[in-house]
């Protein structure tokens, strides 16, 4: 794939209205990805995709700071003629989507594969990846590496994810602050929803202005509104419908009826009283992020029947 052909398909991506602007101190704006194409500064991935991964480099050398340090190779460089600072512009084969309805296992790797390769570059942790350097734009140097598009595996072959592995937190930065918003609510609202069980709308409205609160208090560069909306949606919407007053009570009168008879898989059923509810939440809000029985039990340093246990109790 030629310098042409990346470019092309670097446009072919843009969002239909992205934010663009040629002066960062003047803000941004929004245009149909024609107009805005030919500005200096333009968005480069939608709300509900990531089909580029872009990394600030801000150093003499940025254009080949790759090769030295054992990085894959960028599809797009677009650099600073006057200080040698540049974008470091990743294109994904797949895109990975954003939005809560996507596969949070799935986000969660590529954040992991984000952050690990920020680390490699050593690339600004400030910096919000919502617009970059367009490289359609004659104002900065364009060169083109990798002709081929990555796989997020492939990616992954440079890198050590060690440090991100089963549910560790991951940095508040990039896609980082998409997995790490999901926490943050998530475990709060597994919680907060047994307050009273509140009708949808009141929920929805506590769950949204909880999500606003953790965007803008525990991330440096906060994540766009609209993403944290859909969040807080997500998971209102998923919890109201899991946990009721009625739900638990419908679950109360099973065990009841059970009463001491053995489960299908010889053990005793667990009793209304003898349910760890902090254990029970800690486990639900596991599964709903895609965990698997088996990295739940390492996580949580219980065994793998302990969690297949848990994981048939509903409210």
């Amino acid at each position: 794939m030629n310098t042409a052909h990346q470019l092309t398909l670097f446009e072919q991506r843009l969002p239909k209205k992205p934010y663009h602007t040629d002066d960062l101190s003047t803000g941004l704006k929004i245009v149909s990805s024609s107009k805005a194409s030919k500005f200096r500064y333009i968005q480069h991935n939608g709300p509900t995709h990531k089909y580029w991964l872009v990394f600030d480099i801000d150093r003499l050398g940025a254009t080949m700071c790759w090769d030295d340090l054992g990085a894959p190779a960028p599809n797009i460089v677009a650099t600073n003629r006057e200080n040698g600072h540049a974008h470091l512009i990743y294109g994904l084969e797949i895109p990975v989507r954003t939005a809560p309805d996507g596969s949070s296992k799935a986000l969660r790797y590529a954040a992991a594969v984000e952050s690990a390769l920020r680390a490699k570059l050593g690339a600004d942790e400030g910096y919000t990846g919502l617009i970059c350097k367009n490289p359609l734009n004659p104002h900065w140097l364009v060169s083109v590496w990798e002709p081929n598009p990555y796989t997020l595996d492939w990616l992954a072959d440079y890198l050590d994810l060690s440090v991100y592995s089963g549910s560790k937190r991951l940095p508040s930065n990039g896609l980082g602050r998409n997995c790490n918003l999901f926490d943050y609510l998530s475990k709060w609202a597994f919680k907060a929803i047994r307050q009273g069980y509140p009708e949808y709308e009141r929920w929805h409205e506590a769950v949204l202005t909880r999500a606003e609160g953790y965007n803008n208090r525990e991330f440096t560069s906060p994540l766009p509104l609209s993403e944290v909306r859909a969040t807080a949606k997500s998971i209102a919407s998923w919890t109201h419908k899991k946990f009721s007053a009625a739900g638990f009570s419908a679950w109360q009168a099973r065990q009841g009826a059970k009463g001491g008879r053995k489960s299908k898989g010889g053990g005793r059923p667990l009793g209304t009283n003898k349910v760890n509810w902090e254990l029970w939440e800690a486990v639900h809000s596991l599964k709903y992020k895609g965990y698997s029985h088996a990295v739940i039990a390492e996580d949580l340093k219980i065994s793998a029947s302990t969690v297949s246990k848990y994981s048939q109790i509903s409210k």
